[in-house]
């Protein structure tokens, strides 16, 4: 086995998480920066119209990306318990699942995509200046989404195998294409927000590329035509534990769109505030939701391999990670919103929204930084339900919310909305960790302690013996 492959299940997990979590940070950070890059580019090339309705696509893309990012990291849990448990065969026939499932879920989802995207575009009361943009984008990257699906699926197994460089050195080669097209596309070509479309559908095409080449390579996961006949329990398996995760990413993304609906009922001033808003706040969730990955890696391996304490190691590191990453991102939400605001928006009335959201849900940051590291610990023992009952929570809060004080308290209810989701989610994830790690540990204890009083209980029959 090569170096970039990192085994969890030994040594101590401080350096093991942290030599994980940097390569894995650097390639969400690209990911967010290139996604930033793009909005600005956009917004300087096009104006803030075209910006509300790439904008404007963000949580129906969150909607089915979401899903095939929920499967995919649900699939890639299977693959570590079964490298953390070193059952290599069964590590072989749930890869081989894990493709022919793949291959499925891109055809179904790109389908559906496309077929539904006027109609989605209108539930979410679209502004008819934007709706024309919204579907020239809309239609190129749901076209294009099993390339999306492709990098997501070989990402996920990378990372179940220890290996964040690869990931990493594929969207820093995609970013740098995809920030070229754009500003060749738009600036040059003159071609509007459908040349912003193509460059992320090529970006994608070079990153997926990549990690299925360096998936090639690796020989402990090389696979035969045997390993392709699965019966129906390899799929199944796959299955109980990647949809839940990926209903669980969609249903969260059914809350954002109704807060989308509302905010787009306000006009696309609003929508262009939103947008810049959701930019902001993903970019500043990433480093704790990178911990939240490193923890499912690092989780899924340890169960597979019966180290439960370990897992509690494994979880103090990720949380610390999570503070220290609240403290820094959310003081500049907090002291900083007006700055950050001119970076992407240039109408002042959209900044004076986005002054009115960041600040709040900056002081509220931490909520939703820990949830990402209790969430991806129980995903990673292999417990899906309960996190997918905390995204209906989720949907529910923030449907609530939003309905009942959006005509009240105006654009500072999209905060408000966000902090009462994460707070919810928080506290459901918090007891699911505790309620299935606890026995596991007690249980750990016991044997230790069994295992100690049978070498004493030996080592006196043994001096008796010789005494």
């Amino acid at each position: 086995m090569k170096s970039r492959e990192i085994d969890f299940t030994k040594g101590n997990p401080i350096p093991l998480i942290l030599s994980f979590f940097w390569p894995l940070l650097m390639t969400s950070m690209l990911q967010q920066f290139y996604n930033f890059a793009d909005s600005w580019i956009v917004g300087r090339g096009l104006g803030d119209n075209a910006l509300a309705a790439v904008g404007n696509m963000g949580s129906l893309f969150f909607l089915i990306v979401g899903f095939s990012f929920g499967i995919a990291n649900g699939f890639g849990v299977m693959i570590a318990q079964s490298y953390g448990a070193k059952d290599i065969e069964t590590l072989k026939h749930r890869l081989a699942g894990v493709i022919e499932l793949g291959i499925v879920l891109s055809v179904i989802l790109s389908i559906f995509s496309v077929a539904f995207l006027p109609h989605a575009l209108e539930l979410l009361k679209t502004d008819s200046i934007i709706m024309k943009d919204s579907l020239k984008y809309g239609y190129i990257v749901f076209g294009g989404l099993s390339t999306g699906i492709c990098y997501n699926i070989s990402a996920a197994v990378l990372r179940a195998l220890g290996d964040s460089k690869t990931p990493l050195k594929a969207i820093l080669i995609s970013s740098v294409l995809n920030l070229s097209l754009n500003s060749l596309f738009i600036f040059v070509m003159k071609m509007g927000v459908e040349g912003a479309a193509i460059a992320t559908v090529i970006a994608q095409v070079i990153s997926a590329a990549f990690c299925v080449s360096r998936l090639r390579k690796i020989e402990i996961i090389k696979l035969e035509k045997w390993h392709f006949k699965n019966d129906r329990s390899v799929f199944l398996e796959l299955l109980r534990n990647g949809v839940p995760m990926a209903f669980m990413n969609s249903i969260t993304a059914v809350g954002c769109m109704v807060v989308q609906f509302f905010v787009n009922s306000y006009g696309v001033v609003y929508t262009g505030a939103y947008a810049a808003c959701s930019k902001y706040l993903n970019l500043f969730m990433n480093p704790a939701a990178t911990a939240g990955n490193a923890m499912s890696a690092y989780t899924s391996q340890n169960y597979g391999a019966g180290e439960y304490r370990r897992i509690r190691q494994g979880l103090h590191v990720c949380l610390s990670i999570a503070a220290i990453s609240y403290v820094i991102l959310g003081s500049l939400m907090i002291f900083y919103p007006a700055f950050l605001a001119r970076i992407l928006l240039t109408g002042t009335a959209q900044v004076s929204l986005v002054c009115q959201f960041l600040p709040r849900c900056g002081v509220m940051l931490l909520a939703v930084d820990f949830l990402f590291v209790y969430r991806n610990g129980v995903q990673g023992m292999g417990k899906p339900m309960l996190p997918m009952v905390s995204g209906i929570l989720e949907m529910i809060l923030r449907i609530v919310v939003i309905s009942a004080f959006m005509g009240r308290i105006g654009f500072r209810a999209t905060a408000f909305a966000e902090i009462s989701a994460w707070t919810g989610a928080l506290v459901i994830n918090i007891y699911a960790f505790y309620r299935a790690l606890t026995p596991l540990i007690a249980k750990e204890n016991r044997e230790a302690e069994e295992t100690l009083r049978k070498r004493e209980t030996t080592l006196k029959f043994h001096l008796r013996a010789f005494g």
